[in-house]
C-alpha cells in the first residue's frame, strides 16, 4: 500500500492512500468552515454576555437564529446550512469509506460510528439554518427537554439516552486530550500551510478543542443524569452549559473564558476546512 508522511514539528505520522472523490472533499471542507462560523457565533453571543455587552448564552440553533436579523443574514444562513450539508456528507464518508484509516477494531467501529452520530446532528442543524432562511419568523431553536421526554417514553428509552451521554461525555474528554496534547496537528497538511498559519491553527485547536471539550463533557453529564433519573428536566444542551458555568464561583470569568476558547475553535474550524486532510484523489 502507497503510504505519504505528513508532520508536526519533528513528528512524522504515517496514512494509508485513500482516495477520496474531489467534490465530496470540497464539500468536507466547506463544512468544517461552516461548523467553525457557527461555534464562532455561539463563543460571541456568550462572550458579550459574560462582560455585560448584551447577547445571550446560546446554542447551535438559538445562533443561527441571532443570523436572521442581520443584513444579509438569510444569504449567510443559507451558505452556513449548504455548508453543513457537506460537513453531513464527509461524516458518512468518514464512517462508511474510512479515509482516516480507523479500521475495524472496537475503537475504529466507535469512532465512525460517533462520525455517522455527528452526520445526523449536523443534519438536524443544516435543516434549521436552511428553515430559518426561508422563514418569515425564524425556526425557534433546540428542545432537548423536549426530546428526551420522547425518548425516555420509548423501549429502552432510557438505556438509549444513557449511552448518548456517556458517547458524548467520552468524546467531550477526548477533545479536552486532543487539545493538551495537540493530537489534531497530525490531521493538518502542515506541508501546505506557511509557519504563521501553523502557529495559529495550533493555539486555536489547542484552546478552542480545550474550551469545546469542557462543554461537551457536561452535555453528556447532564445526558446521563436524564437516563439514571429518567427526568428529561435534566437535560441541557449547549445553551444550558454555558449558563450552569455563568452559575458558579467567578462564573462570568469562567464563561468569558470557554467563550473566548469557541470563538478560537471557530478560527480552527477554517483552518481545519482549508489545510485538513481528506484523503486523495485530485484537488
Amino acid at each position: 500500500m502507497e503510504v505519504t508522511r505528513t508532520g508536526t514539528g519533528g513528528m512524522h505520522n504515517e496514512r494509508a492512500k485513500q482516495e477520496t472523490k474531489p467534490w465530496i472533499r470540497r464539500m468536507g471542507r466547506a463544512g468544517y468552515m461552516a461548523q467553525g462560523v457557527v461555534y464562532g457565533l455561539i463563543g460571541i453571543l456568550a462572550f458579550m454576555t459574560a462582560i455585560g455587552a448584551g447577547g445571550e448564552k446560546t446554542d447551535s440553533k438559538g445562533a443561527l437564529q441571532s443570523l436572521k436579523n442581520l443584513p444579509l443574514g438569510s444569504v449567510l444562513l443559507w451558505l452556513i446550512g449548504l455548508g453543513l450539508i457537506g460537513y453531513v456528507i464527509w461524516s458518512f464518508v468518514k464512517a462508511i469509506k474510512d479515509p482516516e484509516n480507523k479500521g475495524s477494531d472496537a475503537k475504529g467501529i466507535a469512532t465512525r460510528i460517533g462520525y455517522a452520530i455527528s452526520g445526523i446532528i449536523y443534519g438536524s442543524l443544516a435543516f434549521t439554518a436552511i428553515k430559518t432562511a426561508v422563514s418569515s419568523s425564524g425556526s425557534g431553536g433546540s428542545n432537548e427537554q423536549s426530546m428526551s421526554a420522547q425518548m425516555l417514553s420509548q423501549p429502552f428509552g432510557q438505556w438509549i439516552i444513557g449511552i448518548v451521554g456517556v458517547i458524548t461525555f467520552g468524546y467531550g474528554l477526548y477533545e479536552i486530550y486532543s487539545g493538551w496534547k495537540e493530537k489534531f496537528m497530525s490531521e493538518f497538511n502542515i506541508s501546505d500551510m506557511k509557519p504563521g498559519e501553523v502557529k495559529t491553527a495550533r493555539r486555536s485547536g489547542k484552546i478552542g478543542l480545550i474550551a469545546r471539550g469542557i462543554v461537551l463533557a457536561m452535555v453528556g453529564f447532564f445526558i446521563t443524569q436524564t437516563a439514571v433519573t429518567a427526568d428529561p428536566g435534566k437535560t441541557k444542551g449547549l445553551d444550558g452549559a454555558l449558563s450552569q458555568l455563568s452559575n458558579q464561583p467567578y462564573g462570568q470569568w469562567l464563561l468569558g473564558a470557554v467563550s473566548l476558547g469557541l470563538i478560537l475553535f471557530g478560527v480552527y474550524g477554517i483552518f481545519r476546512g482549508r489545510y485538513m486532510f481528506m484523503g486523495y484523489g485530485g484537488k
